[in-house]
């Protein structure tokens, strides 16, 4: 079976879709199809998206949305408002305030940033599940999706390839990987996924994985920074604090039967300690754990042993 790919830049990323199939083309058609049309429902950056349509009514009325928006934006309330989570899906505004990742990165002033926490409460996501609809309380708040919705775009996506009978492949959207059905083209059937090397060129890995059908996300303070005056800052916020966390934690990278998993995962647990990242994934079923220092220590949690 004739085995194709595509390759798109969206969302900020590249995009990369491998599956075999008979007839490969129109279904990778359709997968792009699907990409924009989750970009256009998800993006916190583009003015016509429906999610900007939610944050531009912030403190004036509700909004009804799609059943998938509205889908994640429940999961992502429901994440970010747990017990010790680091996850905060309306931290928005400090995110447009700081600008990492874009060409206008700036440090902010600790009035803006002071002015900015002020609206990032998750609490203030009021759900209407009757008519899908979504408020957000004050005036400024925003909603930011990105934080998970790589790997809910992961999980759809091999739904709708499972869905028109392809029986194997992978979707990688900017490191974040989901594979099903069995690779063939290696003698164990299982696929061999890439652990980045904090320090290195992207594409250098520090281990590399054996895995079945599932997901492999990996967030890290090397993936998007900027440097001001001598110091370097990177994107992965503190929503008590307004900075980036400070941590110990160069990457952590979560495997899962779902992306989303991994994705929500790998938010809620950075910043925290070692071992209490460490404690947490043990205790959760479903999910695992590699934690690289930035002293370039690699930690593992119990299931990760036989992947390498």
């Amino acid at each position: 079976m004739p085995e194709a790919s595509r390759r798109i830049h969206l969302m900020g990323t590249f995009i990369d879709t491998k599956i075999w199939h008979e007839d490969p083309q129109p279904i990778l058609e359709q997968v792009e199809e699907l990409l924009y049309l989750y970009k256009d429902r998800f993006s916190a950056n583009d003015l016509t998206s429906e999610l900007m349509e939610v944050n531009l009514n912030a403190g004036v009325q509700p909004v009804p949305v799609a059943p998938d928006l509205y889908e994640l934006i429940e999961l992502g309330k429901a994440h970010s408002c747990a017990p010790g989570s680091r996850l905060n899906i309306t931290i928005g505004p400090l995110i447009q305030a700081w600008r990492i990742g874009f060409d206008d990165a700036k440090v902010p002033d600790e009035a803006t940033i002071k002015d900015k926490l002020r609206i990032i409460n998750p609490e203030d996501i009021v759900l209407e599940p009757e008519y899908r609809q979504v408020y957000l309380k004050k005036e400024g708040m925003a909603i930011d999706l990105g934080a998970l919705a790589k790997g809910y775009i992961a999980d759809k996506i091999v739904e709708h390839l499972k869905r028109v009978g392809v029986e194997r492949g992978l979707i990688n959207l900017g490191g974040n990987v989901l594979t099903f059905g069995r690779a063939v083209h290696n003698p164990d059937g299982m696929w061999r996924i890439g652990v980045q090397h904090p320090k290195l060129p992207r594409g250098n890995n520090i281990a590399v994985l054996k895995i079945g059908e599932e997901s492999v996300v990996t967030s890290g303070i090397y993936e998007r920074t900027f440097t001001y005056e001598g110091k370097t800052y990177h994107h992965i916020f503190d929503s008590q604090t307004g900075y980036p966390v400070a941590t110990d934690v160069a990457s952590l990278t979560i495997i899962s039967e779902k992306s989303v998993d991994g994705e929500i995962w790998t938010t809620r647990l950075f910043g925290r300690p070692i071992r209490e990242i460490y404690d947490e994934v043990n205790a959760q079923s479903g999910i695992e754990a590699i934690i690289i220092t930035v002293n370039d220590e690699i930690i593992y949690t119990d299931g990760v042993a036989d992947k390498f």
